[in-house]
C-alpha cells in the first residue's frame, strides 16, 4: 500500500510495503524470537515484561508553518499519514530490519542513523496509544472510547505539565536500550510536519529472571498481576461489549503515572515502618499477615496488641481487588541542575521571590537547586480506568505511602487493538480508506 496523500509542510506519507531490501537483524542462534507487530493486541502488554522502556507523547499539529490553523479534515488526513508511516516503521524494527527512508531528508543523507546496524531486536515492542484531546482534533468525537477521558485531580497531585497529557501515546520495550534509541528516533523522524513531542521518559528494571521485579524501594512490584493467556488477565485488561465503540473492541486503557520516591527519606525510616507502609515483606514479598508472596492477605488477622498485621491504611489494603496489569519501570535521573540566570540568589543562597521550598521538584536535603529526580513510571493496563480513579481516589485520602511519594506526571490513553498487514492502527476511525 502506498499512500499518495501529503501532510502538513508537504511531507509524503510512507507505505506500509516500502520496506527497504536491508537484510534483518536477526536473533542470535537460540535467542529470543522477535516479537509480532500484528496479531489481536498490540504487543507490549501480554508480553513478557523487557527490561527497558522508552515512554514519550505527542500533540498533533493544528497550524501550517506560517501559523495558520488548519481544518479539521486535513488534520485529521495528517494524523492518518502519520500512523500510517509509524505502522509500517513499527512493524520492520520489531522484525530487525532498518525502519525506511524519513519522509523528508536531504539528499545523500543516509536513510538510517546506523545505531542499531548489527544489534538483533532484543524483544523490542512499539506500543502506541490515544489520548482523550485527540478525538476532538481529528472530529472523530463519537468514536471516542466511553472510558476515555483526562484523569480527575488527586489530592495528593502535584503535577507536572511537562511530564503529563498528550494526544499521542508511545512505548517503546526492548531488553537492548540502543535497539530502544534507535526505534525512538525512527519514530520521532516521521513526525515532523505531522506531531510534536510533548514528553518523554525512560525507563529500567534489573535481571530478575521469572521472578517478580522490584521497584526502587526494593519491593516486588507486580505480585497481583493476573497472568497471561488466563480468563483474569482478559477480563481486566481487554475491553469487550456493546458500551464500547466496535473499533475498540480487543483494545485497553492504560494509566500512565510518573511517580518520584524521596529515597532519601525512605532509606533511613526503619524496616517495619516501611513494610507496614507496603502491607508486605520487603525480603519475600510475602503479606504481613505470613505465608510466601502469593499468599493472598488475611486483612482480618491481628496481632497481639489486637491491631489488624496489615495496616488499614497500607498500599496493599487500600489497592487489594483492583483488576488492572502493572507493568511499570523504574527511573533514575539522580541529580538534575536547573538552569538559572545569574543575580537571581543573594550570597546566603536566599530563593528569588516566589521560589517556594514546598515545590515538588525542590530537593529537601540541601542541594540547592539541584533535583534528586527518581521513582517508578507507574503503567496499569485495564479495562475500566474508573477502576484506578477509585483506587487512587483512596490512596490519596489515607495511602501510609504517600510520605514517601509523589505523583508528578500523569496520562491517560486508549490503546487500539493490533491491525492485520496492509493496515495501520488508526484505520478503523476511518473506514472509507
Amino acid at each position: 500500500m502506498v499512500t499518495a496523500g501529503v501532510g502538513a509542510g508537504g511531507a509524503l506519507a510512507v507505505g506500509a510495503d516500502e520496506a527497504p531490501a536491508s537484510p534483518a537483524r536477526n536473533p542470535a542462534p537460540g535467542g529470543p524470537p522477535a516479537e509480532q507487530f500484528h496479531g489481536t493486541h498490540q504487543s507490549g502488554i501480554a508480553t513478557p515484561q523487557q527490561r527497558y522502556a522508552y515512554f514519550a507523547a505527542f500533540d498533533l499539529e493544528v497550524g501550517d508553518p506560517k501559523g495558520k490553523r488548519l481544518s479539521t479534515e486535513r488534520i485529521a488526513t495528517n494524523f492518518q499519514h502519520l500512523m500510517e508511516r509509524w505502522s509500517g516503521a513499527a512493524e520492520r524494527l520489531m522484525r530487525g530490519r532498518p525502519a525506511g527512508p524519513l519522509p523528508v531528508n536531504r539528499p545523500g543523507a543516509p536513510a538510517d542513523s546506523g545505531v542499531a546496524d548489527g544489534l538483533p531486536p532484543s524483544r523490542l515492542t512499539l506500543t502506541f496509544g490515544l489520548g482523550p484531546e485527540l478525538f476532538d482534533t481529528i472530529g472523530r468525537q463519537e468514536q471516542r472510547p466511553r472510558h476515555l477521558r483526562e484523569l480527575p485531580a488527586f489530592s495528593t497531585d502535584q503535577l507536572q505539565p511537562a511530564w503529563s497529557g498528550g494526544q499521542l501515546f508511545v512505548q517503546i520495550c526492548g531488553d537492548d536500550p540502543q535497539s530502544i534509541s534507535h526505534a525512538f528516533r525512527a519514530l520521532r523522524g516521521r513526525a515532523p510536519g505531522l506531531a510534536r513531542l510533548r514528553w518523554s521518559q525512560q525507563g529500567f528494571l534489573g535481571r530478575f529472571g521469572d521472578a517478580t521485579p522490584r521497584n526502587l524501594f526494593g519491593h516486588k512490584d507486580g505480585t497481583a498481576n493476573p497472568r497471561a493467556g488466563t480468563a483474569a488477565f482478559d477480563d481486566a485488561v481487554w475491553v469487550s461489549g456493546p458500551d464500547e465503540p466496535s473499533w475498540f473492541t480487543g483494545g485497553t486503557y492504560l494509566v500512565f503515572r510518573k511517580i518520584r520516591m524521596d529515597l532519601p527519606k525512605w532509606d533511613t525510616s526503619t524496616a517495619l515502618q516501611q513494610d507496614q507502609s507496603i502491607g508486605r515483606r520487603r525480603d519475600t514479598g510475602a503479606p504481613l499477615s505470613g505465608g510466601h508472596e502469593f499468599t493472598p492477605p488475611d486483612f482480618g488477622r491481628t496481632g497481639p496488641d489486637g491491631e489488624p498485621v496489615i495496616p488499614p491504611d497500607s498500599h496493599l489494603a487500600l489497592v487489594r481487588d483492583i483488576p488492572m496489569l502493572r507493568r511499570s519501570y523504574n527511573y533514575d535521573y539522580a541529580f538534575q541542575a536547573r538552569a538559572e540566570p545569574a543575580g537571581e540568589h543573594d550570597h546566603h543562597g536566599a530563593d528569588r521571590p516566589g521560589h517556594s521550598h514546598d515545590d515538588p521538584l525542590h530537593d529537601h536535603a540541601g542541594t540547592g537547586h539541584d533535583t534528586y529526580d527518581t521513582g517508578v513510571l507507574f503503567c496499569a493496563y485495564l479495562r475500566d480506568p474508573g477502576d484506578f480513579i477509585r483506587a487512587q481516589q483512596k490512596m490519596a485520602a489515607a495511602d501510609r505511602l504517600n510520605a514517601f511519594i509523589q505523583h508528578t506526571g500523569s496520562a491517560i490513553f486508549a490503546i487500539p487493538r493490533a491491525v492485520q498487514p496492509g493496515r495501520h492502527l488508526a484505520a478503523a476511525l476511518f473506514p472509507q480508506r
